[in-house]
């Protein structure tokens, strides 16, 4: 990549929605604290034929990336990543789970970022498969890291319809002894939780997977439009700045303008970009949008 001064980059990346070159070119140009929310499902270990990075090493190859973010990210800004772990293929851990994305959430603790959460992305239609003496794949994990100690995080824009009928719910509001602190400086008011319009959809996010790869978007793991829209939503403000890096078709781009952020990505493979471009042009939704629920 040509140099480019930084206050060029991010009317670069706007301007084009998706660009096509390497994050690790890409993101340390990155003007410092300018990016609101990183959104992005990385390569994962050993998955595709197009980027295959060996589990043994893939903490080092990520944390460039991961320190790159850091930053670029606001002070209240966040890093929402969706990895999965995988089976070792082969070496001394063959037909083990493979603990590289452990490995990696430790490290990047260890690095500056803030472990905030873990979410589970349930995916009640997953692809059934032979898969040894386990069950199919029906979850992967979106880890959630903060840059500073408050970071922004609007749980009223993805709030869901409440389960308890009226007659429940009028008794709720009538206690008066539902405060519950937490030694870590949290808690909750359980007298106060029926004044938000819609409840808690807790860490468990159900989404079905899409199949819009195989109906145009021209990629091998595109990821379903709602689960992109319930991170943008509860992690970036109106008008923020979200970036994907790993834009892959362009999902997280264009679920975040259709939100009202300025969203961009960052795509290595030249014909994921020029889907991308397409998508960001026509804007039309092509999959099944996500059923936000509540599980549990």
């Amino acid at each position: 990549m040509p140099p480019l001064p930084a206050d060029d980059v991010l009317p670069r990346l706007f301007a084009e929605g998706v660009v096509c070159g390497d994050a690790a070119d890409w993101l340390p140009r990155l003007p410092a604290e300018s990016v609101d929310l990183f959104f992005t499902s990385p390569p994962y270990a050993d998955a595709r034929a197009y980027s295959r990075i060996h589990p043994d090493r893939y903490v080092s190859w990520f944390m460039p990336f991961a320190d790159a973010m850091r930053a670029a990210t606001t002070e209240t800004g966040s890093l929402f990543l969706n990895i999965k772990n995988r089976v070792a293929n082969r070496g001394p851990l063959k037909g083990q789970r493979h603990p590289y994305v452990y490995q990696l959430v430790l490290a990047m603790q260890e690095s500056g970022w803030r472990w905030i959460e873990t979410y589970i992305w349930a995916k009640p239609n997953a692809v059934p498969g032979r898969f040894g003496p386990r069950t199919k794949d029906s979850f992967e994990y979106v880890y959630h890291f903060a840059k500073g100690g408050k970071p922004y995080f609007d749980l009223n824009a993805v709030r869901v319809p409440y389960r308890a009928d009226a007659a429940e719910i009028a008794r709720r509001k009538s206690d008066r002894l539902g405060r519950r602190n937490t030694e870590a400086g949290f808690g909750r008011d359980r007298t106060k939780t029926y004044l938000h319009g819609g409840a808690d959809p807790g860490n468990v996010v159900s989404v079905p997977q899409t199949y819009n790869q195989h109906r145009g978007v021209a990629h091998t793991a595109a990821m379903p439009e709602g689960l992109a829209e319930f991170f943008v939503r509860v992690g970036s403000p109106k008008d923020g700045v979200v970036i994907d890096p790993f834009a892959g078709g362009g999902t997280t781009v264009v679920v975040a303008r259709r939100l009202g952020r300025r969203a961009a990505g960052i795509e290595i493979h030249d014909r994921f970009v020029a889907e991308a471009h397409r998508r960001i042009a026509e804007d039309d939704p092509d999959d099944v949008p996500g059923s936000l629920q509540h599980v549990g």
